[in-house]
């Protein structure tokens, strides 16, 4: 799905404000648009509201102050934006199942142990790697770029990726649950200097063959790009077997990815599969060759 320039606007807003004391009338009028507007159209799009979406990558944010800066809890609630530090404190034992104290010294502790006996995570619970040049690209989870939670996969070139290559870090699982469903997929992407990268999604018969996908050719991403919301919304026929889906990046770079749901939407979400798109002429044309 192809989301509004509304929507992809209000969202590198919010981003590159992320600490500031915007309201939502501040976003608004930056963009050109009523709140109440902003508001539907985020809403209808992402299935969140904005002022969710705010709340969510403020804590996110706090996470990573926590972990990797010394600021003190309660500069670090005042810094984006919270009433007290009660308020964060509540806010963020919310989300996260411990306050912010006690976090940044359990998880300092656990990093300090990570990287004494693991080094660079490579093997990332659930993902696989798929690539055409598996010494040219990598995969790892990375816990000080995030969009929520404390942790984001990354998938990237580690040499002179040309055209034609690519990499992917994947999962499949099986398509019982989506049998005769529409299906979307949504995550979150960030990327650096990438030539051409997205999300992909397919859906498998039990034949192994290829019968619904979709891989953001058509809207693909480039260059470097701060953390937006992009989806696939895909039917899965009830001969359906398997479900695969991804980050695929072409060429050289980085994409970060966070944040992947899978949920049922109505017949009245557009599809973006990629098979089969191609519109045909209601009638053929120029058959004796004299048309130019």
């Amino acid at each position: 799905m192809m989301y509004s320039e509304v929507t992809n606007k209000l969202i590198r807003f919010l981003e590159d404000h992320i600490e500031d004391d915007w309201t939502l009338e501040d976003y608004a009028q930056q963009i050109g648009y009523s709140r109440f507007h902003l508001t539907r159209i985020f809403k209808q799009e992402t299935d969140m509201t904005i002022s969710d979406y705010i709340r969510k990558r403020r804590l996110a944010t706090a996470a990573m102050y926590l972990l990797y800066s010394d600021e003190t809890i309660i500069q670090i609630a005042f810094q984006l934006q919270f009433q007290s530090q009660e308020a964060f404190t509540r806010s963020f034992k919310e989300l996260y199942q411990m306050p912010p104290g006690k976090y940044r010294k359990l998880m300092r502790t656990l990093q300090g142990l990570e990287e004494q006996e693991m080094g660079e995570q490579t093997n990332v619970k659930g993902w696989m790697p798929s690539d055409s040049h598996p010494d040219l690209y990598g995969m790892k989870t990375d816990d000080q770029i995030f969009h929520r939670g404390r942790k984001s996969g990354v998938l990237y070139s580690k040499g002179e990726a040309g055209e034609g290559q690519f990499g992917t870090m994947m999962q499949s699982f099986s398509a019982e649950q989506f049998k005769g469903k529409r299906m979307k997929l949504s995550c979150f992407l960030k990327t650096e200097n990438a030539a051409k990268c997205g999300a992909w999604c397919r859906v498998d018969n039990h034949s192994g063959d290829m019968i619904q996908f979709d891989n953001m050719d058509n809207r693909s991403i480039h260059g470097t790009t701060n953390w937006n919301f992009y989806s696939i919304v895909l039917d899965v026929p009830p001969e359906s077997a398997s479900i695969h889906f991804g980050v695929l990046l072409i060429g050289k770079g980085m994409v970060w990815a966070d944040g992947f749901k899978f949920e049922e939407v109505d017949l009245t979400v557009p599809v973006t599969n990629r098979l089969g798109q191609e519109k045909l002429p209601f009638e053929p044309i120029n058959l004796s060759f004299d048309e130019e």
